[in-house]
């Protein structure tokens, strides 16, 4: 056995996905290695640059590794990288603008635009920055708790590569998928290849999990987040390698505002379903029965409130999940960056010390 592939200590996460039995309910939090943590803004500003911080593995080691440092009661790593790494690597020039957010260079405007891109291919390196990170990092964690790797979905990444960055209103992107619905089909087709080989990719270099972020498929009217978002997402989990090291790589589909979309996210062959904090957790349950885990769904911003306000809640979704393995618990979203630090521990710590009676 390699170093890298060290004998995982603690799989909590992993048999929580699976709904097999656990002695409490793992954690983990979006975007736990972020700007909340003031040892990440360190390492940021010694690194230079976001961009930097992603494409040096050693960078994104580090920070990857802070949050388990500071909170020895998370149950999962997740790897530091940005998930506009694929629409960077097919041309299109990622850049940030300070308070302004991730920008391209290039806008896909036209089928012209479209034909002109290429499909990731990882074989001939493309993002080889990123499974080196992975590997790195597995390597690093020597089995402390597994790694995720993670993919936006394709309609995430359309609507960034087409809007040239975040929107509010996705005029451009739905003006292209309404007028031109054939060129919208082509770009999320080369964009779902891409996904497949990329987090293949970071399963071959050690992920142990991975996950689908679609953060703008809630925008979608009902027809079109089943033909724009969720068909191609269908299509990558369809292609993912399933097992490694002897053991199974479960798959998580989280999109955001997609809580009337469950019972046919279960039906792509997924093994976990993200919540956002808008669906109760037992409603979710009781729609999906024991066809996939769930993993959610705190607000996000329950992390101002007292520690004792954050204690109730993390209470009150722990009831309404109910007794029983198949539950992550996680926030809605990701951290904000303003969340006092000592407040994600009270979080962290609520979760271990309450959710034990849950199970068996």
């Amino acid at each position: 056995m390699t170093e890298a592939k060290a004998e995982l200590k603690n799989d909590r996460f992993l048999r929580a996905l699976l709904r097999e039995p656990v002695d409490r309910t793992p954690i983990w939090m979006m975007r736990q290695a972020g700007r909340y943590l003031p040892e990440y803004r360190a390492s940021r500003a010694n690194a230079g640059s976001f961009m930097d911080l992603c494409m040096n593995a050693d960078f994104a080691c580090e920070v990857t590794l802070q949050p388990l440092d500071r909170y020895p009661g998370l149950d999962a790593a997740i790897l530091f990288s940005d998930i506009l790494t694929i629409p960077d690597a097919m041309g299109l020039g990622l850049y940030f603008e300070t308070g302004e957010g991730p920008k391209f260079k290039k806008i896909v405007e036209t089928e012209a635009d479209v034909n002109a891109l290429p499909v990731v291919n990882m074989e001939a390196g493309d993002l080889s920055y990123v499974t080196k990170a992975v590997s790195t990092i597995r390597r690093e964690l020597n089995g402390r708790v597994p790694l995720i790797g993670f993919s936006g979905s394709p309609w995430t990444l359309a609507t960034y590569m087409v809007e040239g960055g975040s929107s509010k209103d996705f005029r451009k992107v739905k003006a292209m998928m309404y007028n031109q619905p054939e060129v919208m089909h082509q770009l999320l087709d080369k964009l779902a290849q891409s996904v497949t080989g990329y987090l293949n990719a970071q399963i071959d270099a050690g992920a142990q999990a991975v996950q689908i972020f679609d953060t703008w498929g809630g925008s979608l009217s009902d027809r079109c987040y089943r033909e724009f978002s969720l068909k191609y997402m269908e299509k990558i989990v369809a292609g993912l390698k399933r097992e490694s090291e002897g053991r199974k790589v479960p798959v998580i589909m989280f999109t955001k505002g997609g809580g009337q979309w469950l019972e046919s996210m279960a039906d792509t062959g997924c093994d976990a379903l993200g919540l956002d904090w808008t669906t109760d957790i037992g409603n979710a349950r009781s729609r999906v029965g024991d066809r996939v885990a769930l993993q959610g769904n705190m607000d996000p911003c329950v992390l101002y409130a007292e520690p004792k306000i954050i204690r109730d809640e993390v209470k009150t979704i722990l009831d309404s999940f109910g007794q029983g393995t198949g539950h992550v618990f996680n926030l809605g979203h990701g951290i904000h960056q303003w969340v006092d630090p000592e407040h994600a521990k009270a979080f962290i710590e609520a979760v271990e010390e309450l959710s034990p009676q849950y199970h068996g």
